[in-house]
């Protein structure tokens, strides 16, 4: 089956998944345990220079997305814009929600943040499966490594430790959530992917299944 092939529900696919994976990254950041290394410094320039945390998770992204772009020497992919857009409007959008709030105990905020990881981590592993493309970080990721000639691994890490030092400079959330976070997403990520994938072929099958009924019906 072709990325092309029933676009609209690939598209509904990868939007829900950023709703979710948006969701968790809200829960993260109002559960006041730490965030990923990115959120520290979207949430550092909120505290240094105003406007809204999900606006700088949109104007990080477009940074990110230029960079890549002057790297690679070509564009990338439609869902790498779509995602960087749609993640910050996500995101601005959950922060209004006035029953979202800091849980006042220590149990609270460890288990508001556990679901926020898993939240993400399978947020992440919906968008993926439509394959619509990845979002800025991961094409930076892969640009730096092409570049570099360095291992996805080593790309990563480079990325994720430069944006932590320079969000705490600002002022962002380090804490013991953000240490846990950068330790066990891949793994929580590497667990939600095969599910997610699972799903949604299932889904594009029956898609492509009843599509071809219709047709079949219409030449009848």
């Amino acid at each position: 089956m072709r990325k092309t092939d029933h676009i609209q529900a690939r598209l509904l696919i990868f939007t829900i998944g950023l709703l979710i994976m948006s969701l968790g990254i809200v829960l993260m950041i109002i559960s006041d345990f730490g965030v990923s290394p990115w959120d520290v410094l979207h949430v550092g320039l909120y505290y240094q220079l105003g406007l809204t945390i999900g606006t700088w998770s949109i104007i990080v992204g477009i940074i990110i997305l230029g960079s890549s772009a002057l790297m690679m020497k070509e564009w990338p992919q439609f869902g790498a814009y779509l995602n960087m857009i749609l993640i910050g409007i996500f995101i601005d959008m959950y922060m209004l929600i006035p029953f979202l709030t800091e849980p006042a105990s220590w149990l609270g905020k460890v288990i508001m943040f556990t679901i926020g990881m898993i939240l993400y981590a399978y947020g992440m592993g919906i968008y993926l499966s439509a394959e619509l493309g990845s979002g800025p970080r991961d094409s930076f990721m892969i640009a730096l490594q092409e570049r570099t000639g360095w291992k996805i691994s080593n790309s990563r890490r480079v990325m994720e430790i430069t944006v932590l030092i320079i969000g705490w400079l600002l002022g962002g959330p380090v804490f013991i959530g953000t240490i846990v976070f950068s330790v066990a997403v891949g793994t929580f990520i590497g667990m939600a992917l095969p599910h997610c994938k699972k799903i949604t072929d299932k889904i594009l099958n029956k898609a492509n299944y009843e599509k071809k009924q219709i047709e079949r019906s219409a030449n009848g």
